[in-house]
Parts: C-alpha cells; structure tokens; sequence
C-alpha cells in the first residue's frame, strides 16, 4: 500500500472514531438494572398500599386522626373489662399464683405439652420487641409525655381481652394424632361458632385468620425482627463505615442457625428457650432502665408530673389531649397485640385441663409487655429531656435517652434489640406452622417444610431493605384482629359459664392448692 493510502486509511479511522465518541457523549446513559430490592419492591408496592390502605384507614380527629383498627382494638378491651367486672384487676393475682404453680387442675393425662410460665414467656417473646423500644419513643415524641398514661390505661384493657381469648384458645383446641395440641383463634372460630349455629360463617372467620397469620409470621414476625435486629448492629459498629455493612445475609445466616436449633423441634424447645431468655431480656432492660432512673431520681417527680398534666392539658402536641391520648393508645395496641389472637395460638399449648386458668395467665402479658417494659421506657425518655430535642425519634431517642446516664448503653440497646428479634422469631415460627397445619393439614414433611421455608426468609429480611414487603405483613397482623375480635363477641358467654365453673370449684376447694414453698412439680 502506498503512504498516501496510510494516510488516507489513518485519517478516516480517527473520523470514524471521533464520531462514535461524539454519539456516545451525546446519547444518554442506558439506566442500571434495577436491584432485587427494587423489583421485589415494585411488584408488592401495589398490593402493600391497597392493603394497608383498608386495615390503616384513618379519620380525622381535630387536629390528629385515629386508626380504624385501633379504635376497633381498645373498644373491644372496654366491652370485655366490663362484661367480665375488671378481670384484669380482680384476676391479677390468681395468675400469678397460677404461674408460681400455686394451684393446679392438670392431671398427667392432661392435653397440653408446656407448663404455665413457658406458655406465658413464649407469648411474652411475641410481643416484647421494637415496639417497646422504637413504638413509645415515636409516642413521647408525638403526643408528648401524657401518652404515657393512655399507653398504661390501653395495657390495662388489653388484660382483658387476653383473658378472654386465650381461655378460648384452650377451650377448642385440637388434639393431634402425634399428642401434640392446635389452638388459637383458627379452632375456637369454626367449632365455637359451629357449636352456635354458624359454621359457615366460623370457617369463613377461621380461613382469613389462618392466611393474614401466615403472611404476617413470615413478613412482621421474621424478615423485619432479622432486618432490623442487622440494623441496629450495623449502626453501632459505625453505621455505612461499619465493616459488617453489606453483610446482612451473613447475620441472617446465623440468626438462622440458631432459629432453627430450636424452632425444628416445636413448641417444647422454642417454651424452653423462651422461658429463659424473656427473663433475661427484662432484666437486661429493666436493670438498664432503673440505673438511668437512679441517675436522675430527682426528675422523676416531675416526670411523673409532666405525665399526668400532659395526658389531660398537654402543650406544643399535635391535637392536644386527644392528640396525647390517640398516640399512646396506638402503640400500645400496637406493642401488646392483644385482640389480634396470635397468642393464644401460644397458650393453647399449656398442660391444663381448665381453660380459664390459661386465661388468668395471659391476662399479665399486656402487663408485662405494656404497664411494666412500655412505661420503664417512657419514664427514661422523659426524665433524661431528651425527647425535646428535635430530629431523634424512635430507636435513636431512646438509645439517646438511656445514653445521658450509660454513655455505653447504644451496645446493650444492640444486645436487647437482638435478644427481642431473636425471641419474636421463634415465636412467630410457631404461629405460622400453625396457621399453615390448619389450612393444609398436620403433616410433619409440612411443618418441617414451612419451618425451612421460614428460615430462609430470615435471612433474606435481614440481607434486603424491606419497604412495602413490611407495610403489607403489618396489614396482616392486623387484619387477624378483625375475624378474631368478631369471634371473640359472639363466643363472651362461653368464657362467662367457664368463668363461673371454676370460681365455684375454687370456693369449694376443688382446685388443688400446694403450700407456700412447695409448687407444683414442673
């Protein structure tokens, strides 16, 4: 080739190329495809809103607005406390008594596979997480300290309400061919209504239990416990610099793990399990919660003040007195879950043979969960002022709070955030395997089945950014609570007669007793 023709050649390759480059600046970027997350996102976004938008719908009260399903939650604890005459009040002690194994009416032929107290920490390690931790922060910080009192209050009926569908629980559960026993809201709906009359109308109600059961043990009661449990973690180790950023999955992994030790073996180990670790979470945080109350044991009066004043005539609060009172109402209901009937899927499984002695046990749950951990909470907030500073809410001010008197305690929020996704985990484990045995039939390759499934998806919560997947097993939570509550009305006069029995066989001591210092053998 001559050099003209390299010239010529080299001139038009440079052409060539400056124009590619000219285009390739000109069009624009292809977009990045887009993420797991965001595909997941998209495609339940749509149902997640619908839901939500149905179970969540609000109205307007002055200058705040108040849930539908709230309002449906605490009408329900109010109609109960009254009809049972403050059960939640005169039947306090009994229960405890019941727990202590003071008194007994289970013989060794009994249904049933756990004690009083494992059945009450298993149900306890249900509802004693984020709610109690992130729930009351984000009421304090909306309603002001006066929430606190409406939150107590809400707790209160809620003891209620538990009595009543845990004795019902125990009532119709079923009796399986391995021994084992199934209870909870999904039995007592079709035979309690069946046994009235209705069974159309029960294995209606008992249907959308079971199926809002499953979808909010492995959404609510898994993925976000796994999620926000990495979370916190993450955050204390450094936040986006934390070396552990972007290993989700391996913390799901483990948290898999050690489910699963426990959870492949049933209600027996997950009782076993739960009845030391709850006592360990409460006195972790309640330990942590009377040294920040000890370092500023001179606020408390005040705080105690700023408590009942602002309950009834608070200042700078979205809506007022009512505003207060909406506010801690909600996450009260939230945290306790009482009428949403997943724990007397838990109580179900007690040794008893008298119903209503499952009822006097459940009773303290709320009292647990709300008047004791909630209210501990709510004082260290107030007392240490922090909840006036603006831009904290949920977690953050409550770690902020507990950090003014322990400046270490962001790790033992970490500790207790852990222990309180751990313990809702295995629990929900067991609510979902009901709901799933119910629908399908009690299979053990089913139970074992959707208990791997389970895991799976803690470990999947805790290596994604959930959004609308949350939103929607929050709706399913809740909606439990709308065929439950009905249920719970229609069956009132089948607690009242059991109710009745077993006050006359205790007047006539026909209910054993042990002397003080000698319980029941467990």
């Amino acid at each position: 080739m001559q050099p003209s023709h390299f010239r010529w050649a080299a001139a038009l390759g440079a052409a060539l190329t400056a124009a590619w480059a000219g285009a390739q600046a000109a069009a624009p970027l292809a977009p990045e495809p887009p993420s797991l997350d965001e595909r997941i996102s998209a495609a339940v976004q749509p149902v997640s809103d619908f839901v939500s938008g149905i179970i969540f719908t609000s109205v307007p009260v002055g200058e705040t607005s108040l849930p539908l399903i709230v309002l449906w939650l605490i009408a329900a604890g109010i109609v109960f406390t009254l009809r049972f005459g403050f059960i939640n009040l005169r039947g306090f002690w009994h229960g405890v008594q019941l727990v202590r194994g003071r008194y007994t009416s289970t013989r060794p032929e009994s249904d049933g596979q756990v004690t009083h107290f494992q059945a009450l920490a298993t149900a306890v390690s249900g509802t004693v997480g984020l709610g109690n931790i992130a729930g009351v922060a984000v009421a304090i910080s909306l309603g002001g300290p006066g929430a606190t009192l409406w939150m107590i209050l809400a707790g209160l009926l809620g003891m209620t309400t538990k009595f009543v569908e845990c004795t019902l629980g125990v009532k119709y559960r079923r009796r399986n061919p391995d021994g084992t026993v199934s209870g909870g809201p999904m039995h007592y709906l079709r035979q309690g209504l069946a046994e009235r009359g209705q069974p159309g109308l029960g294995r209606v109600l008992a249907g959308i239990f079971a199926v809002c059961c499953v979808g909010g043990a492995v959404g609510g009661g898994n993925m976000f416990q796994s999620n926000q449990a990495f979370a916190q973690l993450v955050a204390v180790t450094g936040g986006a610099e934390s070396p552990l950023s972007g290993y989700g999955w391996a913390f799901g992994l483990l948290m898999a793990v050690l489910a699963g030790t426990v959870i492949i073996g049933g209600i027996r180990n997950i009782a076993r399990v739960t009845s030391r670790l709850v006592p360990l979470m409460a006195a972790v945080y309640v330990g942590a919660s009377l040294v920040v109350l000890g370092a500023n044991a001179g606020a408390i009066p005040g705080a105690l003040a700023a408590i009942w004043d602002g309950a009834f005539s608070p200042e700078g609060v979205a809506g007022g007195a009512l505003g207060a009172l909406i506010q801690g109402f909600r996450r009260a209901t939230f945290s306790n879950e009482a009428g949403i009937g997943t724990a007397a899927i838990a109580h179900s499984a007690v040794k008893t043979d008298r119903p209503v002695t499952e009822g006097f046990v459940a009773l303290l749950e709320p009292f647990l969960d709300t008047v004791v951990i909630c209210t501990m909470t709510a004082l260290v907030i107030i007392v240490s002022g922090v909840y006036t500073l603006p831009g904290q809410s949920g977690s953050a001010l409550t770690s902020a709070a507990f950090a003014t008197a322990l400046p270490w305690f962001p790790w033992v929020l970490t500790v207790a955030v852990i222990l309180f996704a751990f313990s809702t985990l295995l629990s929900y484990s067991y609510y979902g395997t009901k709901a799933v045995t119910y629908l399908f039939g009690e299979s053990p390759r089913l139970k074992l089945g959707f208990r791997l499934l389970f895991l799976v998806f803690t470990v999947i919560g805790a290596a994604m950014s959930l959004g609308p997947v949350i939103d929607f097993s929050d709706s399913m939570l809740f909606a439990m609570s709308i065929p439950n509550i009905i249920g719970l009305y229609l069956l009132a006069p089948v607690v009242r007669r059991e109710l009745a029995a077993y006050r006359r066989d205790l007047a006539a001591g026909h209910i054993p007793k042990y002397p003080a210092g000698q319980p029941e053998p467990q």
